[in-house]
This record gives structure tokens, C-alpha cells and sequence, in this order.
């Protein structure tokens, strides 16, 4: 299995054009952030994991040929407004995009990108293909994916795990029940936004106590807000099994 993080970052905090903090003056290419998707190719399929606004921008800086399907975790924006640039392997692969997630997340996305899925589209319009999904495992083209239900303040986000790799985002609550179906990954991704309390997401210090809990042998933090710090710096406070991840970062599991 190969994972590349398309993308690490997120919406939240003061427009890097406005700020003239440490991390966003940074000459440090790991402190460049897109907003957070990530790429999985395994079993020989090719998967992305949300189509944020950066969405075009990370499919050409990762050489992306190929997506047999597309996993939504939630519906906000910072993780869906590139969809429309799907188009490109629709024309390419010749075929509609599979989109998988909460059926709440895809009526969303219905309604939002409602032109095509017009019964009179323009030419050239994306073409999608809509998957429900609920929280028990599925498979897509033989390749078994197991949600993980998390909540984001009051939203409940899809988590997904692929064998011993799995993949949280967005989130500051996993209840008992669903941290028993992350136990035994060899890889997990984790949200971590900053240091300070946050309504929707986990501090470094919660993500942390998580991983603690959990014993994985590997972790890589994600959606990271400038607010956190420099990558080089926090990477220096952290235990031996934890990482911050970054764009571009590239696994082998």
C-alpha cells in the first residue's frame, strides 16, 4: 500500500496573505500546507480521500493518472469544493467518478454541484457516480474499507481504514467503540489542529493522550492550523512513534 498526503493543512486561522507568524513566513516546504486529502493506492486501485479547494493543484503536484473512486469524510467545504475538477478523469478514464460517503454528505454534494446532475447538462460537466454508505464495512472494486465513525463537535465524520492504514480527519471526539476498530493498524493519521482548546478539533495534547491509548506504532498528524508551530519545532517535542505529516509525504505499508 502506498500513501501520499496530498495534503496536510486547513481553512481555519487567519489567511496566510494576512499573517506574518513563524509558520506562514516559513521557508520550510513542510510548513506549506494545502488543505488536508490524501492519495491511496493499493491492491491496485487508486483512491482519494476528499477533493478540497486544492484539489486540481494536488492532482498535478502528485502526478495522480488515475482514481478508481473518491471518499468524502464530511460535507464541509474545505473538504469537497475541488469536486468539480473531476471532469479531467472523466474524460480521461471515460467513465463516471464513484463517489463514497454518508448519504447526508452526498445530498450535500447533490445539491451544491446541482448542474451536473442536471437531466440537461452542459457539455464538459463533471459526471458522478453516488455510493451511500453507512457505518459498516463495504468494498469498492474488491478492496474492503471499514468506516470509523468520529464526530466533529456535533457532525459525524467518516474516518476510513484500509487494512493496517487508517485515516481520521476533522475530529475531537472517537468513542469507545469505534477506537476498537483503529486498535491494530500499523499506520494511523490523526487530526490535530493547534495547541489551544478548539470547539471541533483535537489539540496536539488530546491527539496525543489518543494515541497513547490506542499503541499504534506509527501516527502522522494532519490538519494542522499555523497556530500549531513550525514542523521542525514540534517535531522535536513529540514521542518516537508520532509525526507530523506534510504535502508530499510519501509511505509504504
Amino acid at each position: 500500500m502506498k500513501i501520499t498526503f496530498l495534503g496536510t493543512g486547513t481553512s481555519q486561522g487567519i489567511p496566510v496573505i494576512a499573517c506574518d507568524c513563524a509558520v506562514c513566513r516559513s521557508t520550510d516546504p513542510r510548513d506549506k500546507r494545502l488543505r488536508t486529502s490524501v492519495w491511496i493506492q493499493t491492491e491496485g486501485k487508486s483512491f482519494v480521500i476528499d477533493t478540497g479547494p486544492d484539489f486540481r493543484q494536488q492532482m498535478l503536484r502528485a502526478d495522480v493518472r488515475e482514481i478508481h473512486a473518491v471518499l468524502f469524510t464530511h460535507q464541509h467545504k474545505d473538504h469537497t469544493a475541488g469536486l468539480d475538477d473531476i471532469r479531467a478523469f472523466n474524460h480521461i478514464q471515460l467513465r463516471d467518478m464513484p463517489l463514497y460517503g454518508r448519504e447526508s454528505v452526498l445530498n450535500q454534494i447533490r445539491s451544491e454541484f446541482a448542474y451536473a446532475f442536471s437531466e440537461q447538462r452542459y457539455p464538459g460537466v463533471p459526471h458522478f457516480e453516488l455510493h451511500p454508505i453507512e457505518n459498516e464495512a463495504f468494498e469498492i472494486e474488491g478492496v474492503t474499507i471499514l468506516p470509523i465513525e468520529v464526530m466533529h463537535h456535533k457532525l459525524s465524520v467518516y474516518g476510513y481504514r484500509f487494512g493496517d492504514f487508517t485515516y481520521i480527519t476533522d475530529t475531537n471526539y472517537i468513542s469507545e467503540e469505534e477506537q476498537e476498530k483503529i486498535k491494530g493498524s500499523r499506520v494511523l493519521v490523526l487530526d490535530t489542529l493547534q495547541k489551544q482548546p478548539h470547539l471541533s478539533h483535537f489539540t496536539l495534547a488530546q491527539s496525543l493522550d489518543v494515541i497513547d491509548k490506542l499503541n499504534i506504532p506509527q501516527t502522522y498528524l494532519i490538519h494542522m492550523s499555523h497556530k500549531l508551530g513550525k514542523h521542525e519545532d514540534i517535531e522535536m517535542e513529540l514521542p518516537g512513534n508520532v509525526k507530523l505529516a506534510y504535502d508530499g509525504l510519501v509511505l509504504d505499508i
